[in-house]
């Protein structure tokens, strides 16, 4: 008879081996994104977890082994564990291909193969995991503009119609003005870039709607980024945001927002009608775009501010810059149109025009859903 001791493992070994095998598949991705000089001049290494103290990680040359530590695996987001690969992968770079010569393990020749690598040369030691570091990277509680911000937004909880509608636009137009005025200046800005939503196999068509609102409305740059689905142990995809941190913390929480709305509001609308999930990515669609159009604005003067209903849509040069040293290898993608129900589309759009975004930003594991009616 198998011991639940024995049982606990034999689950050990077999998650810790999908694990491995995520790292292997992290490590490919990272190597095609290299610069096309350095695509294949990598072997891949070996890969293990250890429990260390002191290190989020290792590059063991005279082993060719990278090694992660268990409790970073374990206890951090898949996203925090790619955040340190990156940085031991930098390791590797630097010694077997960069030709790293007497210098310290961080010096120029190790910066050099982050910068190829989009690598944080500072994920290791105790460094903050990327999953717990984004409240300390966004602005600070002084910042006049998110204090108002976020101010606004707990107004937008009023059961007053005409007053939720107005605190949320009024918070529109404070993001607005507050990033229109960092490009009248053009000053140097930190980006940071997160995931948003879960690595998985395939995304749904609300799921891209949803990317294109937050890149169109939110000052941020979304792009589809290859990662490995842990649960599924292949590799899938994850929707990656790049933007200030201030802003990449306000979109990330509008993500949150919507899609739990959208299920939250699926399970009352398909009760007792059985729809099959076409039916609820037609649903979920409709609650999308109907956001959107609140999110237009009725006029866009040129070279003037019209914010009466929303945001207004503009290019960050020193973003697109940023995304371009990122991502060097951008594949377009196109897709094809799919059916739908005209009429569970309409119904969705219409509670999607609904829709009003409320609550504190920093309060995502808490996304109270709510709709303003329209008499």
């Amino acid at each position: 008879m198998v011991t639940q001791k024995e049982n606990k493992i034999y689950f050990q070994e077999q998650l810790e081996q999908r694990i491995l095998h995520g790292l292997a598949c992290e490590w490919d991705i990272a190597q095609w994104a290299l610069p096309k000089t350095y695509q294949g001049l990598m072997r891949r290494p070996l890969f293990s977890l250890k429990d260390m103290n002191h290190k989020w990680g290792h590059w063991a040359g005279a082993k060719r082994e990278i090694c992660l530590n268990r409790n970073l695996v374990f206890n951090h987001s898949w996203e925090a564990v790619r955040e340190v690969l990156r940085h031991e992968i930098a390791h590797q770079l630097a010694e077997e291909v960069l030709g790293k010569y007497d210098e310290p393990p961080h010096g120029p020749t190790f910066q050099r193969a982050c910068l190829l690598l989009q690598a944080d040369p500072k994920a290791s030691e105790r460094y903050q995991p990327l999953d717990g570091r984004a409240e300390s990277e966004s602005s600070s509680p002084e910042d006049k503009i998110m204090v108002r911000v976020k101010k606004l937004m707990a107004l937008a909880e009023s059961r007053n119609q005409h007053e939720a509608e107005s605190a949320m636009a009024k918070a529109h137009e404070l993001l607005t003005r507050y990033n229109l005025d960092l490009l009248s200046h053009q000053s140097s800005r930190n980006f940071v870039t997160v995931f948003v939503g879960q690595p998985v196999l395939r995304h749904r068509r609300e799921d891209y709607r949803l990317a294109h609102l937050l890149q169109d409305f939110y000052f941020i740059y979304c792009l589809w980024a290859a990662s490995y689905v842990l649960e599924k142990g292949k590799l899938g995809r994850v929707l990656e945001i790049s933007g200030t941190p201030e802003n990449v913390k306000i979109a990330g929480y509008v993500h949150d927002f919507v899609w739990h709305f959208i299920r939250s509001q699926w399970r009352q609308y398909n009760q007792g009608k059985g729809l099959n999930r076409h039916r609820e990515s037609d649903f979920a669609v409709g609650i999308v775009e109907g956001f959107r159009s609140k999110l237009q604005t009725k006029e866009q003067l040129k070279g003037k501010l019209n914010v009466e209903r929303g945001l207004v849509k503009v290019e960050d040069p020193l973003l697109l810059a940023y995304a371009a040293r990122r991502y060097p290898h951008i594949v377009k993608s196109s897709r094809r149109a799919a059916s739908y129900d005209r009429t569970v589309l309409e119904d969705g759009r219409k509670i999607g025009k609904k829709l009003v975004i409320s609550q504190g930003i920093t309060e995502t594991n808490q996304c109270p859903v709510r709709l303003i009616d329209k008499k």
